[in-house]
């Protein structure tokens, strides 16, 4: 057994009273040990000047809080933040050079810093070959914007980057950063009710330039002169230079474990990271869920009679700043993921990973992905305010997987999907609590399931709750899903409870015994691949939840928590 200590020294031999300083020091140690290994850290900040890799020379490595599962537990953060320390101030707004660091997301005392922004371009705008023109002279002095294009499909949102701005006339002509605004134009094509739009259209917002710098709380990079970038806030009243701590995330992946068996780490906090990918002129040109183009050509969907919709041929995952790589038989327990500039915790092949009891929170994109694993199980794990810059990202994300269990996990506050599974083998989507999904984009579901499952798919016992936007479908099964039997559960305060026409159809999918306040769409006539038979609507929400008690009881967290 080893310790590690914020206040150790890696010349010390490790004991629980001349603890190590530094994680990389308590590796070297665990590889030099006979048998299995426990490396317990103690509170405080673990500060990371580069990722933390483990691999198979790792195996049989367990990384846990001091006191784990007693009362005497502490919690030791493994950050990959830089404190802000060196402030001067000019017309009340706190300037710092920082560098060549590059990072989208600020931390304030514990609270996640907004960008300035502004919402949408000034003056009468119209879109270009190229850009935007508009008749306001504004854009002329901005150096760092980045446009934002909230819905261009109701499931999509683009970041782009500007390059310039020049005066023609009574005009300003906005150019945009290639090859992103390119790829954007390719991208986002569709016809709809006769109407045909091409490109991203005028932004929703922009984000990032010391113009926007007006609200109280707000940050801005001015990353204008290479390697020498200016970290500005405009503070809240009260806060002080002297006092008020300033953490700008730093790493962008935290920890990395590729071909380890039997690793674990359990009652830790992994926190302050960054994703800086989308600073560069590809931009982020975003499709669906945590995926986005990066070229390679698009596709065209017809969906019905004079309309359709392009879609990238091939698309990149945003990534996460915790990875597990081809593991087997990991785990990771009464962990906590916050602070991070992509998604949470990344899985990527392997087999018998299991994630328990863990907080996911205040990340930019997704809480969970998962991708190409066999026998990997979510369980008891609570998702929340998630998607906070990449607004597409779903809370829980499983794909290519075999024999995935995702169970009794709570999923609220998420910008767009719930629980999300595409194409595999053998999905159990158990027992899950969705509340408050699809707040800021549409068409998608607290749960939602998308393409062949193989045999003996289940969604079975969860309750979807207050699934928002003007379009949405509470338990929405999508694009062809197969061998699914969808049971007891639980719909309500959705925009659709369900949808049973799809295309491609569904083939060999049963709902039977759910309990929703309006009728699915098609439940009247369902289509060939689908048996409809013992669902009960009650559109009552007293008479529904006395009716469904017993399923409201077993789902969400096993364990409740504060």
């Amino acid at each position: 057994m080893f310790h590690v200590s914020p206040e150790g020294d890696d010349s010390w031999e490790g004991s629980a009273t001349r603890p190590f300083l530094t994680l990389e020091r308590a590796r070297s140690a665990a590889r030099e040990a006979a048998g299995d290994v426990v490396v317990r850290l103690r509170g405080g900040v673990h500060v990371l000047t580069r990722p933390f890799e483990l691999t198979e020379a790792d195996s049989g490595t367990v990384y846990e809080a001091y006191g784990y599962g007693t009362a005497e537990q502490e919690e030791p953060v493994v950050s990959g933040g830089r404190p802000i320390k060196e402030w001067r101030e000019r017309d009340g707004v706190w300037l710092a050079g920082v560098g060549d660091l590059e990072f989208r997301q600020l931390y304030v005392d514990g609270r996640r810093a907004a960008r300035a922004a502004v919402p949408g371009l000034p003056g009468a705008a119209e879109a270009t070959a190229t850009g935007y023109v508009t008749d306001s002279a504004e854009p002329l002095g901005w150096r760092n914007a980045e446009f934002v294009h909230r819905g261009v499909y109701p499931w999509t949102e683009a970041r782009l980057a500007m390059a310039g701005a020049s005066a023609d006339g009574g005009r300003t002509v906005i150019t945009m950063a290639e090859p992103g605004f390119g790829r954007a134009v390719e991208l986002y094509n569709s016809t709809w009710e006769g109407n045909t739009s091409r490109g991203p259209g005028l932004p929703t917002a922009i984000e990032n330039d010391p113009a926007f710098l007006r609200e109280p709380g707000t940050f801005v990079l001015d990353r204008s002169r290479p390697g020498d970038h200016v970290l500005m806030y405009l503070p809240l009243p009260g806060e002080d230079p002297a006092r008020t701590v300033v953490i700008a995330p730093v790493l962008e992946t935290l920890v990395r474990v590729a071909g380890a068996r039997e690793v674990a780490f359990k009652g830790l906090v992994f926190a302050d990271a960054t994703w800086s990918r989308p600073n560069r002129p590809e931009g982020f040109v975003h499709y669906h869920g945590s995926g986005y183009y990066e070229g390679g050509g698009v596709e065209t969907a017809v969906l019905g009679e004079g309309a359709s919709v392009t879609f990238p041929r091939d698309s990149v995952t945003v990534p996460a700043c915790v990875r597990f790589e081809d593991t087997v038989g990991a785990a990771v327990e009464g962990c906590r993921f916050t602070r991070l500039g992509a998604s949470g915790l990344g899985v990527s092949g392997g087999e018998g990973l299991s994630v328990r009891g863990c907080e996911f929170d205040t990340l930019s994109a997704g809480g969970i992905v998962v991708s190409g694993s066999r026998a990997t199980t979510l369980e008891d794990n609570r998702v929340r305010r998630i998607g906070l810059e990449f607004s597409g990202s779903p809370g829980i994300a499983v794909t290519g997987t075999r024999g995935c269990v995702v169970a009794h996990n709570e999923v609220r506050e998420v910008p767009h999907c719930g629980i999300v599974a595409g194409t595999g083998e053998g999905i159990r989507i158990l027992r899950n609590l969705t509340v408050d999904t699809m707040q800021v984009l549409a068409d998608g579901g607290g749960v939602y399931l998308s393409g062949p499952q193989g045999e003996g798919a289940e969604v079975r016992g969860n309750v979807i709750t207050d699934t928002r936007t003007p379009y949405n479908f509470g338990l929405y099964l999508d694009y062809g899903a197969s061998g699914v039997t969808v049971e007891e559960n639980v719909v309500m305060r959705a925009d659709n409870t369900s949808v049973l026409h799809v295309g491609p159809p569904l083939e060999d999918v049963v709902f039977r015994g759910n309990f929703w306040d309006a009728d699915p769409v098609g439940h009247d006539d369902p289509p060939g691949g689908v048996t409809y038979e013992g669902n009960v609507t009650i559109k009552d929400e007293r008479e529904l939840n006395a009716a469904t008690e017993a399923i409201r009881s077993r789902a969400g967290l096993l364990r409740p928590r504060g």
